[in-house]
């Protein structure tokens, strides 16, 4: 089967169209055809992991350190990256009593990774679980890793109908699915975001977008019920002012500053600093899918690459010219005696 290695960390280039054998699923595993997969990123961070320090890395040191040695330190041990996935049962063990041959399924695998590929296998027991009808592969894989990282979040922000919610980052993947679920909730939303993704960020259903290349949401006068800070861009100190007074300050990545700063803020009361993540369970994933069926959620495709230009993709992904979420079309080459 085909599949994008890589073998040093590096540019997009890295990033070859590789012929490895086809994995064969263990018991209580299932074996997948992967139809869709995307670019996000924990795979372009992943793929160039030799240059990120402490420093660049969003999250406390312990957590970079564990990363080091799961990524690898000089060169990759995690071969083939992707995440999330979407596409059709193919065979499985013999154990396996939730899926059949056929099921079109959608997930997320985790750091673990191996979605640039034909063939995945996981446990029946992972994060997998049957794709939304009303959904196409390419935009079923989009609506995985945001959603299932925003959704727990958002719930743990309690947001109420009439909230004032602003979101910094509003144009990624987690910031995307916080509008919507936001929205959702019944807030009143302002995105956060570049010049050449406020349409996307609109087409979301945000009410309000803010350029922050023009315009610093901080001295604007408006307060917030919630700012909710995806990759730690802004600071406590700088939105203090920006929030109602038990508005809450969000973080969904953060450094040990941001943890003493929550603990300090839930015992003297009043304004306050959260810092979460996301289980990233199977559990949310069929929440989302829910929410989708529904109609409350929707995938927007910015830009479609094949299995063969991942490369292309990676590179369109870090470009000035991306707007929103670039999917990966793959189409199956390895013929199997199943069907």
């Amino acid at each position: 089967m085909k599949a994008i290695t890589y073998h040093a960390f590096g540019p997009p280039e890295v990033l070859q169209v590789t012929e490895i054998e086809k994995p064969i699923p263990k018991d209580p595993e299932i074996c997948l055809r992967v139809k869709a997969t995307s670019v996000g990123f924990g795979e372009v961070f992943a793929r160039n992991f030799m240059a990120v320090g402490p420093g660049q890395f969003s999250m406390p040191f312990v957590f970079w350190l564990g990363a080091k040695f799961f990524f690898g330190w000089r060169k990759p041990r995690v071969k083939i990256l992707g995440s999330v996935f979407s596409g059709e049962v193919e065979s499985m063990g013999k154990s396996v009593e939730k899926f059949k041959p056929g099921n079109q399924v959608f997930g997320y695998i985790g750091q673990n990774m191996g979605t640039y590929a034909e063939f995945i296998c996981l446990s029946e027991s992972g994060c997998v679980a049957p794709k939304p009808e009303n959904m196409s592969h390419e935009e079923a894989a989009l609506a995985v890793y945001g959603p299932i990282m925003a959704l727990p979040l958002m719930k743990k922000a309690n947001i109420k109908p009439g909230h004032k919610v602003l979101i910094v980052g509003a144009s990624g993947g987690i910031g995307a699915a916080a509008v919507q679920i936001a929205r959702h909730y019944g807030a009143t939303v302002t995105g956060v975001c570049g010049t050449h993704r406020i349409d996307f960020v609109k087409s979301l259903g945000a009410d309000k977008v803010i350029d922050y290349k023009h315009n610093d949401f901080t001295q604007s006068g408006e307060t917030y019920d919630l700012i909710f800070d995806v990759l730690g861009r802004s600071s406590f100190a700088r939105c203090k002012n920006s929030l109602t007074p038990n508005g809450v300050y969000f973080l969904a990545s953060f450094k040990m500053k941001q943890l003493f700063q929550m603990l300090w803020t839930k015992l003297s009361g009043g304004k306050k600093v959260i810092c979460s993540l996301a289980p990233g369970s199977v559990e949310d994933l069929i929440a989302v899918k829910e929410l989708i069926e529904a109609g409350k959620f929707k995938s927007l495709i910015d830009r479609r690459f094949t299995l063969e230009e991942m490369a292309m993709a990676h590179q369109y992904y870090e470009s000035a010219e991306r707007k929103g979420n670039v999917a990966i079309t793959i189409k199956q080459s390895y013929e199997s005696n199943n069907f």
